[in-house]
């Protein structure tokens, strides 16, 4: 599989700069320590494959990164690099995730590393969607119960 690349300079690779941004309306989304829930009326930013938010503080225990797939599928993940703990963004064809650092560490939209030094995948989150709505949880961690 070939990889595509998200274009960055060598400063924002260095600084592990994220290319995708949080999203333009903050109250498309809520989280009150369950779910969050998320408005997808109110995100433009999903209608396309490769589009992405991140959604970060507000009491989240993680960040995450919320993309829609070349699948045409909404993907969450915890956003933190396998390799050295950067943010990811997805590649603008909505195909993988990429490292927002030099590493370029690449990943299938499973979570699995498809490219780059990153020994470990990205954790997925189980998401839901529901009348316009999308209803993210949080990975569990090895060994945690359901």
């Amino acid at each position: 599989m070939s990889t595509q690349s998200v274009k960055r300079n060598i400063f924002q690779r260095i600084l592990g700069l994220c290319a995708t941004r949080i999203p333009a309306d903050p109250g498309c989304w809520r989280y009150d320590g369950g779910d969050i829930v998320l408005d997808l009326s109110r995100v433009p930013q999903l209608n396309r494959p490769g589009g992405a938010v991140r959604l970060e503080g507000r009491g989240l225990p993680h960040r995450l990164v919320v993309c829609r797939g070349m699948d045409n599928a909404i993907h969450v993940f915890v956003n933190r690099c396998g390799h050295a703990g950067r943010r990811v963004d997805p590649t603008s064809d909505g195909a993988t995730m990429q490292c927002c650092s030099v590493g370029k560490s690449t990943y299938a939209l499973n979570g699995e590393v498809i490219a780059g030094p990153a020994r470990n995948g990205l954790r997925k989150c189980p998401v839901r969607e529901d009348k316009g709505k999308l209803y993210i949880g949080f990975p569990k961690k090895k060994g945690e119960q359901p």
